[in-house]
């Protein structure tokens, strides 16, 4: 549970300190307040990539650190700390994350060190984050088994499946690309060892390109380079007032007066420091421009060694000409040299690859199998609980239905990487309406409810979540998860959220009185004006101050009118008044 969130020159706020309570917790506040800024910053410090545009203006480094309580029995999480000997301290864990204007960011749990990756996986242990924007992704067909996947706990079976699938995949190409007929294969054969020969033949070096790039433009413009050498040499220590000359001078000096003062006795020792760093320097660059002379023959055979890299480049490794494009040339030829030798061994290796082959067959349709089994029944779990989310919801003849059939091309069944089966979500809003796809939901309204559903089917009463996973979600944050609805719909999405926060610690950004008034903890995001800049504050509101916000959530104002009504919500349903 998230119990402490502290925000330091995030976006337009300057610093924020929060504490929060178990239940229903809402965000409120006039449009362009910042509201979604405090989500963002929630999602900084769950792992979401970011850049410095979140730094506050002015600003050289934005961080958002919180303080998460962990129950006992969220044993992922536990565990997950416990493998990187990180100590959780009476239950509870520090989370920091900062990030500078050049670019450069930390990362902390507790007091250890963590990346961006291991940030994400373990607050993905803690919180969920819905925003509008997740509705995109829910609406597409192909989230729904990764959706189904998740509530059935299955993720890692799945994956597992995955790589075998790929396994067989490279067996079956191997296996029929051996099985050419022995003029086919003979004739890839001569290819291949033509293609060996030639990159043989060329003699590449690891960075070679680079180097010979690097050559021809020097012997390219040798005259400005000369130029250049001549201008440096001049100021090193040809010059009358070279840096060589003058480092000797002063040398000299500072000896002089440090026998009359022995406090520059330190400024000297430094001053015959730079100087035999200077005269280093000078023998060096001298060595170099010595060694400097422009030779035509030596370019003609840069251009030719450069033109051969370039034509076996476009030939074998792309058309890429640049520094390494050698590289994609080398690999080619390893990976001509192992098909070579499957070739030339296909007599022996086939029997062991189709035995391969058939038993990675037997495997994958048993694993495919048993995907289809739990799909389906996790399937009805979630059916029961989405429709039964949907009551809640005010859509009380709406039918949800999770449909998994097999996967099929040209009228056959078919594997793939996820196994065997295709997954969609179909819903009837309405008595009388047939199955539909969810991108076809009408209503805005509608389509909130249903999202809402969908996200916190595994809070659903009376029902165990089929992923230990699942169960570990203790906080949960809605962004405007009531985008387009209102009246009874917002009041039924109100008392839904207010249900589901017996259970978790829930947080949501709402415009809409009938949803805010039903929350245990209020906070209004306000933005104000200062000295020239704009801030984004946040507070927590109760009593006169809440019954305000009420008013002004319903009518953008305080009349009498709008308090009245605001104060029949807060009797009606208000958890504080």
């Amino acid at each position: 549970m998230l119990e402490e969130l502290s925000i330091k020159n995030y976006a337009l706020i300057e610093s924020v300190s929060l504490s929060f309570a178990p239940g229903f917790n809402v965000l409120s506040g006039e449009t362009g307040a910042g509201k979604s800024i405090i989500v963002g910053s929630l999602g900084f410090l769950m792992g979401a990539k970011a850049d410095a545009d979140v730094i506050r203006s002015g600003s050289e480094e934005a961080s958002v650190s919180a303080v998460v309580s962990i129950r006992p029995g969220n044993v992922e999480a536990l565990e997950w700390l416990r493998s990187r000997d990180i100590e959780c301290e009476d239950g509870e864990v520090t989370v920091r994350r900062s990030l500078k204007a050049a670019g450069r960011g930390s990362i902390y749990i507790q007091n250890a060190p963590a990346t961006r990756a291991d940030l994400s996986d373990f607050m993905a242990l803690l919180f969920d984050l819905h925003g509008q924007r997740d509705h995109g992704s829910l609406l597409r067909k192909e989230s729904h088994r990764a959706c189904l996947d998740r509530f059935a706990g299955i993720e890692e079976e799945v994956a597992a499946y995955g790589r075998l699938f790929s396994e067989l995949s490279e067996k079956r190409k191997t296996l029929e690309a051996s099985r050419h007929s022995e003029r086919d294969r003979d004739a890839r054969l001569e290819l291949l060892r033509y293609a060996v020969d030639e990159i043989t033949a060329a003699k590449i070096k690891p960075g070679e390109l680079s180097e010979l790039e690097n050559e021809a433009r020097a012997l390219g413009d040798f005259e400005r380079l000369a130029s250049q050498v001549n201008g440096a040499a001049d100021s090193l220590y040809d010059g009358e007032e070279s840096l060589l000359s003058m480092a000797r001078h002063a040398r000299a000096a500072i000896d002089a007066a440090a026998a009359i003062d022995s406090s520059l006795g330190e400024i000297g020792r430094r001053i015959e420091g730079l100087y035999y760093e200077a005269e280093d320097i000078a023998h060096e660059f001298r060595s170099y421009r010595e060694g400097l002379s422009y030779d035509p023959r030596r370019q003609s055979e840069v251009d030719e060694r450069l033109a051969l890299l370039y034509r076996l480049g476009k030939k074998y490794g792309g058309a890429k000409e640049s520094p390494g494009a050698q590289d994609p040339v080398l690999a080619y030829r390893a990976a001509a040299e192992a098909e070579i030798e499957t070739l030339v061994s296909f007599e022996e290796n086939r029997d062991i690859l189709e035995n391969d082959v058939s038993r990675l067959e037997k495997s994958v349709a048993s694993g495919a199998a048993s995907l289809r089994q739990k799909r389906k029944a996790a399937a009805l779990a979630l059916e029961e609980r989405i429709t039964a989310a949907l009551k809640n919801l005010g859509m009380a003849s709406a039918r949800f239905t999770t449909e998994v059939s097999a996967k099929t091309r040209d009228g056959a069944g078919v594997y793939g990487p996820y196994g065997a089966d295709e997954v969609e979500f179909l819903i009837s809003a309405n008595s009388g309406e047939p199955l539909k796809e969810l991108s076809r939901v009408a209503s805005g309204g509608e389509r909130s409810r249903v999202m809402l559903a969908i996200k916190s089917a595994r809070e659903a009463e009376g029902v165990k979540p089929a992923g230990a996973h699942a169960d570990s979600i203790e906080t949960m944050i809605f962004d405007e998860i009531d985008a387009g609805i209102g009246g009874e719909v917002a009041l039924a999405v109100g008392e839904y959220l207010e249900k589901i926060g017996t259970a978790r610690q829930i947080f949501c950004v709402t415009h809409l009185a009938s949803i805010a008034v039903r929350a245990g903890n209020h906070f209004k995001v306000e933005k104000r004006a200062e000295g020239g800049r704009t801030f984004t504050g946040v507070r927590q509101v109760e009593g006169e101050e809440r019954r305000l916000e009420i008013a002004r959530m319903l009518a953008g104002g305080k009349g009498e009118v709008a308090l009245a009504h605001a104060d029949e919500l807060i009797s009606r349903y208000g958890q504080r008044g």
